[in-house]
């Protein structure tokens, strides 16, 4: 697995790629548009099947309701080492660490999608599995953040995991642990956590209030550790290095413990004490668009009222669409947004996610995004979303799936130890120098399909090699799906124009 993010200046590519993109939005625009009125796709079935991508990636002791017959119980000696129970979680891609700080981001995701297509996903009868999506995220967290001012933020040793390809069942690289205190702060994972436990704290208000209290007490604890003891955590590098810094995910901890509390201290951080900046990009590193939509929402301000959130979340927009004067992001031929390799549908997914929920929000406040002197109706954005989800479907220039089990000429090779690897009898020993050559290495389909995985996706060219050692275009990653499953609730539910039920 490669670094999920490289830096970069606020998500933006380089002046010659924008200016290409610029050239390429007449052609593609058009090209996308006739498509995208064209094309339509099972959207129910899309969405199912990328909520059960999430249970394949489980760690831990399964359910009795597990619908992922190829995998098993796994990393049950989790923790083991600190004499602690850390089972449970989720591995973030294609290998067998479990990673604080984009596990933190998927659930917060997932939660937020539950609270914003509520409907939707109740309509397509999936509401319940997308809370025990979160579930086994937040069950994790309560038992990494157990004791005041001390998380434990990743399991295993990723270098030497990296050197032995083997299914999480039969793993036997070590399960190191990796934690932070008021010795070795970490702000941007305290924060993340505490804003994934508010968020999900909402989600569970209704139907188990104590449990929603255990949440938002934890996040709460999480939010002060991270604020009183401010310093980056390093320990995820070189495979999620945080280049944004920690200002982001205070900003949206801290929105989301007001939205959880309404109570009047984070409503002061948030206008007087919080930065913000306008970005054009919003993954596991970088929230700054999230909380702004959020923000723009509960009409808030900044800096007593000088910075507002609506600007800054238009801005995101106006960057990314490519039909505004302040265009930024890069558009390939084929119409989808492409910032860097390596999970770059991450980015697909999550501009998608936030136009949907910005559309919604604009749509019942009577409001439109402004590019300058350009009004932007939210119905741009939704399309503009509806393209994006429709590309990865196969609305794209070479006519495929970009999901595992999905569409036409779906992926074959995920680069997945899981999926790539026969089932192995439990207590199996796997020789791990032979392990590449027996299972890495072979140009043949997967032996498991890891259904509902979206892969990392094309090139800038929107080129994609289907073969397990590209690893930039197959590791699917659980935050690519997490931010699907809204717009595909909504286009399942909605239709295709995306047009919010009244």
């Amino acid at each position: 697995m490669k670094n999920k993010r490289a830096p970069a200046s606020g998500g933006v590519r380089t002046v010659a790629l924008a200016i290409l993109a610029a050239l390429l939005v007449v052609v593609s625009g058009a090209v996308q548009a006739a498509a995208g009125a064209a094309v339509s796709f099972n959207y129910k079935d899309a969405l199912s099947k990328s909520i059960m991508f999430l249970e394949a990636q489980r760690s831990g002791k399964l359910p009795p309701n597990n619908r992922i017959k190829w995998r098993g119980d796994s990393g049950m000696e989790d923790g083991k080492l600190a004499h602690v129970d850390l089972t449970g979680g989720y591995y973030d891609a294609g290998d067998n660490v479990k990673y604080g700080l984009p596990l933190a981001f998927t659930v917060t995701t997932l939660a937020w999608t539950a609270l914003a297509f509520k409907p939707e996903l109740q309509a397509a009868g999936e509401l319940n599995n997308v809370h025990a999506a979160i579930r086994w995220g937040t069950d994790y967290f309560l038992k990494c953040a157990a004791k005041k001012n001390h998380m434990y933020v990743q399991v295993g040793d990723p270098n030497l995991d990296h050197q032995c390809w083997v299914r999480p069942e039969n793993m036997n690289t070590p399960r190191t642990l990796y934690e932070i205190d008021d010795k070795t702060p970490g702000t941007e994972i305290a924060a993340e956590t505490a804003a994934a436990l508010a968020a999900s704290s909402l989600v569970f208000r209704d139907t188990d209030k104590g449990y929603s209290r255990r949440l938002l007490n934890k996040a709460k604890l999480l939010y002060q550790f991270g604020r009183s003891h401010m310093k980056t955590y390093d320990g995820e590098c070189p495979f999620y290095c945080s280049y944004s810094g920690y200002n982001d995910e205070l900003l949206w901890a801290a929105t989301w413990l007001y939205m959880a509390t309404k109570r009047q201290a984070y409503a002061d951080f948030i206008s007087h004490e919080a930065i913000s900046s306008s970005v054009a990009e919003f993954s596991w590193d970088l929230k700054y668009p999230g909380a702004q939509v959020l923000l723009a929402d509960l009409n808030m301000t900044a800096n007593g009222g000088l910075q507002s959130f609506k600007t800054q979340a238009d801005n995101f927009v106006c960057a990314v669409l490519p039909d505004t004067p302040f265009h930024q992001v890069f558009i390939t031929p084929g119409g989808m947004i492409h910032l860097r390799d390596g999970a770059n549908t991450q980015y697909v997914t999550g501009t998608a996610f936030l136009f949907v929920v910005y559309s919604d929000i604009l749509l019942r406040s009577g409001q439109q995004v402004m590019c300058g002197s350009q009004p932007i109706p939210p119905a741009r954005l939704k399309e503009f979303a509806k393209q994006q989800i429709d590309y990865l479907l196969g609305a794209n220039p070479r006519g495929r799936s970009y999901v595992v089990g999905f569409g036409v000429n779906p992926p074959t090779q995920p680069h997945h130890r899981g999926a790539s690897t026969p089932v192995l009898k439990p207590g199996t020993v796997v020789n791990c120098g032979m392990s590449f050559g027996d299972w890495f290495a072979p140009d043949r389909p997967n032996p498991n399909e890891l259904t509902g995985a979206i892969m990392g996706g094309p090139d800038g060219n929107d080129e994609f090699v289907d073969k397990r050692n590209a690893s930039s275009c197959t590791e699917p990653c659980t935050y690519i799906n997490s931010l699907s499953i809204g717009p595909l609730a909504a286009l399942a539910v909605r239709g295709n124009d995306l047009v919010a039920s009244q």
